[in-house]
């Protein structure tokens, strides 16, 4: 059985950092491409960033693009979100989503038909 935690999210000041973790068990990250996906309240789902399996490539959403990094901790099974620079338009739920692609290149900054999803964490940016 497969499961996807995230962790990290926390209440936070504009400016602040938090890393987020997106840890796995029952598959191995490292074959599969990683979304993380936001959900501010009362707007919709929005693709923040990916990397696809054995970091051959990583996007990021334009809005925080130079503030957020993705990284994975391949000993760990483990992804991360370094998210700096934060900003009260980040405040959201953040999910982390996994996907198989047969092209070890591909990782998209969006729900593309996800195969496993965690539950997400709650990230709050305010003063």
């Amino acid at each position: 059985q497969v499961h996807v935690v995230e962790s990290g999210g926390d209440l936070v000041q504009p400016g602040g950092s938090l890393r987020l973790s997106c840890a796995a068990s029952g598959i191995a990250l490292d074959f599969y491409a990683i979304g993380w996906i936001r959900q501010a309240p009362g707007k919709e789902r929005e693709g923040v960033s990916c990397i696809s399996s054995y970091e051959t490539n990583t996007n990021y959403e334009d809005s925080v693009k130079g503030r957020f990094t993705i990284s994975r901790d391949k000993a760990k099974n483990t992804v991360y979100l370094q998210m700096n620079n934060l900003k009260p338009e980040d405040t959201a739920v953040y999910y982390c989503a996994v996907k198989y692609y047969t092209d070890s290149t591909i990782c998209r900054v969006y729900d593309d038909g996800m195969d496993y999803w965690g539950k997400g964490t709650l990230v709050t940016v305010s003063s």
